[in-house]
């Protein structure tokens, strides 16, 4: 009776994943301690798994999307009430969403078990953006701006050219500074790779209520940053914001 109980998650196997902090950087890496205990009885674990796992808007509503998946283990027997410890290293790659109050991300830890309900454990992280998309950040902050609101949304890979579903946009304000009354927003789309950061840039002008009416106010662009460095970057959006506006 306890083999039947386990196999719908009654008395069955746990895992729980430690972190030493739940803040990392995309690209970076953060050590971690995965704790399994056993259950009522003998269980066999084909695997311990991760996912690394958000959300993104689309026009049918919130999807899930996993950013990442690995396998930790091998397949082990886990004997009743016997705890295991197993030390890993959790790269976050470096197109992983950033987190803000609209964006969310988990590290799902999951005991894969054949012919069973898989227990799992679900961590929530804070994601700091990469260097190259924080030196963005830094120079539109210098220009005066203020982020008000990113999300996730689906996209068309090849327009963005990235293979993933979606694409994190961040809507910036200006706040003071020279394009204060000048633009209502600016809207980056940062995507990475392991060479460079390729930025989106769309720029809406305060062109009154007929020209935003007919969208005529919206302008497009893109740039690279080859390196984090706030200040050559502050130079190429100033003038970019200069020439779309």
């Amino acid at each position: 009776m306890k083999d039947v109980l386990s196999r719908i998650g009654i008395g069955s196997a746990t895992v729980d994943t430690v972190l030493p902090t739940d803040t990392v950087r995309a690209g970076e890496s953060v050590d971690a301690e995965v704790h399994v205990e056993g259950g009522s009885t003998d269980q066999d674990i084909d695997a311990v798994y991760f996912a690394l796992e958000t959300e993104y808007r689309s026009d049918e509503g919130y999807k899930d999307a996993i950013v990442d998946q690995w396998r930790l283990t091998d397949p082990f027997t886990i004997e009743a009430g016997e705890q295991r410890r197993f030390e890993t290293t959790i790269d976050i790659p470096r197109h992983t969403p950033v987190t803000t109050r609209s964006t969310a991300v988990e590290i799902e830890t999951g005991l894969d078990i054949s012919m069973a309900v898989d227990p799992g454990d679900e961590d929530h992280i804070e994601v700091e953006p990469t260097r190259r998309t924080q030196a963005v950040f830094d120079a539109l902050d210098s220009l005066g701006f203020t982020m008000h609101s990113s999300a996730c949304e689906t996209t068309a890979g090849s327009l963005f050219s990235t293979s993933a579903n979606f694409v994190q946009e961040f809507e910036f304000r200006p706040q003071r500074g020279e394009f204060s009354g000048e633009v209502d927003e600016v809207e980056i789309i940062p995507v990475v790779d392991a060479e460079q950061l390729t930025v989106y840039v769309e720029v809406d002008r305060s062109g009154g209520l007929l020209s935003e009416m007919t969208d005529t106010d919206e302008r497009h662009t893109k740039l690279t940053v080859e390196a984090p460095d706030a200040d050559a970057v502050e130079a190429r959006l100033a003038e970019a914001i200069r020439d779309l506006s």
